[in-house]
């Protein structure tokens, strides 16, 4: 009787593999950079508020007038949870995918009070935080392929 030997040998990695190592990947990775652009740009915003009111003019009254002090620190503060979320994107965190769609949200709407201020400016991280809501939103985690 002869004992058969089998050799035991590891697959070859695939592309599939790589994917669940717990980084994120793909579509991820851009949310994930456009939220920290988005909240580097609300935090350089914040404190351009907080150190210069007379940097942004407004003309006329305005239902959501706030003290460009307070509009600075709630963008300092929404920036800095968007710069926090962006890093656990970038790992595929799965909280991080239901914060990224919740700070875009609330930046979104920042922004959007933030109109009379600086129009174009709130235009384009609108359009920014749009584009993480969408990514975010179709982003499918390497578990469910």
């Amino acid at each position: 009787m002869t004992a058969e030997r089998t050799d035991v040998t590891t697959p070859a990695r695939d592309a599939d593999d790589e994917v669940k190592t717990g980084f994120a990947f793909g579509i991820s990775i851009v949310a994930a950079a456009l939220i920290f652009v988005s909240g580097l740009i609300a935090v350089f915003q914040g404190i351009s508020a907080v150190a210069r009111d007379d940097l942004f003019v407004l003309g006329g009254d305005y239902v959501y007038k706030f003290d460009l002090t307070t509009w600075g620190w709630i963008h300092i503060a929404i920036g800095t949870l968007a710069i926090i979320v962006a890093g656990g994107l970038a790992v595929g965190s799965d909280w991080a995918r239901v914060a990224a769609i919740v700070i875009a949200s609330v930046s979104i709407i920042a922004e959007f009070l933030w109109l009379p201020y600086y129009p174009l400016w709130a235009l384009l991280i609108i359009a920014i935080d749009l584009v993480v809501i969408w990514a975010v939103a179709t982003w499918k985690p390497a578990e469910e392929y």
